[in-house]
């Protein structure tokens, strides 16, 4: 049975990385084993779950494992590939808030189902699945609303991202500025805080922000 369920784990991941028609002898199999400590679900359940096609979930399989040997990535090593992307600036604090997010099981961990779901809802979801996930990013303790300090972690986050020396400058009360600007108009019965129906209906309203997320449409 062992031997079964090890067989299998090898067929879906060769199935992933386009691989699976490279045979290799027991030495290797079991090596590969002993390195690994997350096998992703087949192929056939991811296209399901998610929007992606077989070939872009090969794709994506090659790149995660590329960077990410053992099937999964924590905290520290997601942080170290993030900041790859915004060499300018500090993006640990964002790449904290972003690696919350796709760690849906809440184990310290993101393994490629993790990832391609959550990429899947930023790349392909519906306009209300995109709103929904960011509103989950900005709603940093999960009680169902944001406040207007997570507002401004999350923006001093993104501003510390970009870096200090872009153009034009930045002042350093542009991420309070930017948020009191925000929060006005999503917060419509004054009550100190954003629910997840205010943020998606003032969201739906910001021309900027429909425009940014239209974006992402042909990002793969």
């Amino acid at each position: 049975m062992k031997a079964k369920n090890r067989d299998q784990s090898l067929s879906d991941s060769r199935e992933l990385d386009g691989s699976y028609d490279q045979l290799t002898d027991s030495e290797e199999d079991d090596f590969e084993l002993s390195t690994v400590c997350h096998r992703p679900e087949s192929m056939d359940k991811l296209q399901e779950q998610t929007k992606f096609t077989k070939k872009e979930l090969q794709v994506l399989y090659r790149g995660f494992k590329n960077e990410c040997p053992s099937g999964v990535v924590n905290e520290e090593n997601f942080k170290t590939i993030y900041s790859q992307f915004f060499p300018q600036g500090d993006s640990s604090m964002y790449a904290h808030f972003l690696f919350e997010a796709f760690d849906t099981n809440k184990n310290g961990t993101v393994s490629f189902e993790d990832f391609v779901f959550g990429l899947s809802i930023i790349l392909r979801g519906t306009i209300n699945d995109r709103l929904n996930w960011a509103f989950n990013l900005y709603d940093l303790n999960k009680d169902g609303c944001i406040t207007k300090e997570e507002m401004l972690d999350i923006m001093k986050s993104i501003y510390d991202m970009m870096g200090k020396y872009t153009y034009p400058t930045m002042q350093d009360d542009a991420p309070r500025d930017h948020v009191e600007s925000f929060f006005q108009k999503m917060d419509r019965n004054k009550d100190g805080v954003v629910t997840v129906e205010e943020f998606i209906e003032s969201c739906k309203k910001d021309e900027n922000i429909m425009q940014s997320m239209q974006l992402f449409d042909n990002v793969i």
